[in-house]
């Protein structure tokens, strides 16, 4: 089976994890054969970049056509299947060969898992977050041009995350808060947790709502997807969309005031209290342990 793999860049971890896919998928289908990769070239634009995939496969022909379910992923894979008037299998896990072929996908905001009958002259595919491990990559993808006739708008400026630290998406420990913090001021005591865990400060959509955070710290189907090897949710009741978000995590710490809050159905440790005495208290025994 001919793979073609879209990347965002040599080292993206999401795409990285597409690739390790298509390879998994090639072997299923009985045909061991390396994916192509692919970058497209050019300032980011939806329609030219989907125009770009389309005449990819009109000109190589490929089986399938692989893509990191990120926002830039799903977005791009959208258009191209417009275009070529073919069905996209968004935020997939699990491909089992057949004709057509089977595709296990996360839908609900990873609530419920869906297995569907992909009928596509050339499978449109693009790969849940975490859903597999990533592996070297192997090959370098080829850089393509952006049609050029699609482009419609170019970015003026890019808005980086509001930590120069560790990001989300590569830290091991994420410490994130919820509408339990009580205020801006409040994610101090996460601030000064997550400082000394050398980790990354998350947060639900509750908080960028209030505007004590902004959307680049959400954690959750419309903010970031994580898995780290510690989650720390510190007044977070638990509603799948931020579930959605933090369910790649090895494990999950849950400190909520309400002993009956949903999160701790989820969590490996649960901590029912004040998050205002527990973050303290944790931060002083991690100090008291380094000797500080």
């Amino acid at each position: 089976m001919s793979v073609l793999v879209l990347m965002e860049g040599a080292d993206d971890e999401l795409s990285l994890q597409a690739l390790t896919f298509a390879r998994e998928l090639a072997q299923a289908s009985g045909d061991g054969a390396e994916p192509s990769a692919f970058t497209i070239d050019g300032p980011y634009a939806p329609a030219a970049f989907g125009q770009t995939v389309a005449d990819l496969i009109g000109a190589r022909a490929p089986r399938a056509v692989i893509a990191p379910g990120s926002e830039r992923g799903n977005e791009v894979m959208a258009h191209a299947a417009a275009i070529l008037d073919e069905p996209l299998s968004a935020n997939t896990t699990a491909f089992e060969p057949g004709d057509p072929p089977t595709v296990t996908r996360v839908r609900w905001g990873g609530s419920l898992l869906e297995q569907a009958l992909l009928r596509a002259r050339t499978l449109l595919i693009t790969v849940a977050p975490h859903a597999v491990a990533a592996q070297a990559p192997g090959v370098m993808p080829e850089a393509v041009p952006a049609s050029g006739h699609a482009l419609a708008l170019a970015p003026t400026e890019r808005v980086g995350a509001s930590s120069g630290g560790v990001t989300l998406e590569e830290a091991s420990v994420v410490v994130s808060g919820g509408r339990g913090v009580g205020s801006a001021e409040g994610f101090a005591i996460i601030e000064e947790l997550a400082g000394l865990l050398h980790g990354a400060v998350g947060c639900s959509r509750a908080v960028t709502s209030a505007g004590w955070r902004p959307h680049t710290d959400q954690v959750g189907q419309t903010g970031t997807k994580v898995a780290p090897e510690l989650y720390i949710a510190c007044g977070i009741s638990g509603a799948t969309q931020h579930m959605a978000g933090c369910k790649g995590a090895k494990k999950l710490l849950a400190i909520n005031a309400d002993g009956e809050a949903s999160i701790f159905a989820h969590a490996d440790y649960g901590v029912v209290g004040d998050l205002h005495a527990v973050l303290p208290g944790i931060a002083a025994e991690i100090r008291k342990a380094r000797g500080a």
